[in-house]
């Protein structure tokens, strides 16, 4: 494990610890865009592992595996950040959806179906489901503001793919913003309920959501954007 300056051996801590950067990668794209590729975190992983290799301090008294974790996820939301993972046109185009739901439902008292919302952003149907699927994968960040954070990159990548060893107040946090969560799902439409709900509490992919409804897989991520504007209408009332 050591070199004989006491120094950990680079090669044998590589191999042990690859499959900790191949976890967390996988931790982590599960939250992230589909533009976003798992060899590419896993790449950048593997160099955040080889810096905590020869940085790590055995008198610092920390585990090496919660040091190189740190390091790990830290290398790769440094990526994150850098490159241009969400666009500010997928942003604009979510948040033009989210505020339309939110005119029409204080006006219909009422969940809106999707050709209302297409008509009160002046589209027609085809238009905005082409639109709901251009938008998919960043559908996350719609929750990145709930407790009145602004919305910013660092902030959203901070809080939902940062440091799993999060303090007790922000765990409680969390609790509590999942508790919304389900509560919001179940004032969707049936349908977008069923989807929402194999997605966030059984942790269902789109495409094997598709295969349970019997449709297609960008049917899905069409209404999972939709749904995320509404959740997000909703989350903003607590």
């Amino acid at each position: 494990m050591y070199t004989a300056k006491g120094t950990l051996n680079r090669d044998d801590q590589l191999r042990k610890y690859s499959p900790l950067v191949r976890r967390l990668a996988h931790h982590m794209i599960a939250k992230l865009p589909p533009s976003v590729e798992i060899d590419d975190l896993i790449q950048v992983g593997m160099i955040g592992l080889t810096e905590a290799i020869s940085r790590f301090e055995p008198t610092q008294g920390v585990q090496f595996e919660t040091f190189a974790s740190q390091r790990i996820r830290g290398a790769m939301i440094d990526e994150l950040r850098e490159g241009d993972w969400m666009s500010r046109g997928s942003r604009k185009s979510q948040k033009d959806i989210e505020q339309a739901v939110s005119r029409l439902q204080q006006k219909l008292k009422r969940p809106p179906i999707e050709s209302e919302i297409a008509k009160e952003l002046g589209m027609n149907l085809a238009d905005y489901q082409h639109l709901l699927a251009k938008v998919r994968g960043t559908q996350l960040v719609y929750l990145e503001d709930i407790g009145g954070h602004s919305e910013d990159d660092d902030g959203f990548l901070d809080r939902h793919v940062g440091d799993e060893e999060a303090e007790p107040s922000a765990r409680l946090q969390d609790q509590r913003m999942r508790q919304a969560l389900v509560a919001a799902i179940n004032v969707l439409p049936e349908r977008e309920q069923h989807i929402m709900s194999m997605y966030y509490e059984h942790d269902m992919n789109l495409k094997e959501i598709a295969a349970v409804l019997g449709v297609t897989e960008s049917r899905i991520c069409q209404l999972h954007s939709q749904s995320i504007a509404r959740l997000r209408t909703k989350l903003r009332e607590h």
